[in-house]
């Protein structure tokens, strides 16, 4: 075949369980499960906003792991947003026209040629 592979499109989506969900997007949800069944027993709802006052863990987990486009799910891009607004960013200029440091700024000449 000419040293030519064919990789899959969806060769990411085996990595994940069930092809859509990490370990971290399971834990999520049935802790959110889990806590929505506690607070069904416990509560014991008797009308309609009792049940969605109950209901509301498990809604809120299934939200943030529902895939969506151009990002894994709702989970993944909250964390990428927190990651970009907390983390100090600093942007270094490494262009053509500064030099990478001291000794390379005495070692050339205003035409790029090295000193002799």
């Amino acid at each position: 075949m000419n040293d030519t592979f064919l990789i899959p499109s969806n060769s990411k989506r085996s990595m994940l369980i069930l092809g859509m969900f990490t370990k971290v997007d399971l834990a999520i949800f049935i802790t959110g499960l889990i806590f929505t069944v506690l607070l069904i027993i416990i509560n014991n709802p008797q009308d309609l906003v009792d049940v969605g006052i109950d209901v509301l863990p498990l809604l809120t987990t299934v939200i943030m792991v529902v895939p969506v486009p151009n990002q894994h799910n709702i989970w993944t891009f909250t964390a990428n947003v927190y990651s970009y607004l907390t983390k100090p960013r600093n942007y270094r200029w490494r262009g053509w026209c500064i030099y990478e440091s001291e000794d390379d700024a005495t070692s050339k000449s205003e035409n790029g040629q090295e000193k002799k």
